[in-house]
């Protein structure tokens, strides 16, 4: 799936991850670093993985918290809006062509099937093994 979305985007300039991230960001606004990787089932690790080079190329912006100092706070910038506004019509052209090739009520199962899968609790403890 990843490869998909990926070469589908090639052409932006951002990875499937990358645009996830600006659009997240452009919908909600600015946000936490754990909360966006919490919304993307990501670890911090991950995600910081992820947006260094947004905030490289000058996408997104990286703040200290404004309520925690501990956290940083992710936003949008003005040139970040405009790449994100550029690419969604790449994005959206890779779900139609996803849902055509997969099939609208499969892709629909799908999502819904990974949404029960990100609410489980798979913790690790000792005790379960």
């Amino acid at each position: 799936m990843t490869r998909f979305y990926d070469a589908c985007m090639v052409e932006t300039g951002l990875r499937a991850t990358q645009y996830t991230i600006l659009s997240l960001l452009a919908s909600r606004g600015p946000t936490t670093m754990a909360a966006l990787a919490d919304v993307l089932s990501m670890d911090r690790a991950t995600m910081g993985h992820n947006v260094r080079p947004l905030e490289r190329d000058g996408l997104i912006t990286i703040q200290v918290g404004r309520e925690d100092r501990r956290e940083r706070e992710l936003a949008l910038s003005t040139l970040g809006a405009k790449i994100e506004a550029q690419s969604k019509p790449s994005w959206q052209k890779a779900q139609a062509r996803f849902e055509k090739e997969f099939g609208t009520e499969d892709a629909l199962a799908m999502r819904r099937f990974m949404a029960r899968i990100v609410q489980l609790d798979l913790t690790m403890d000792q005790e379960t093994f």
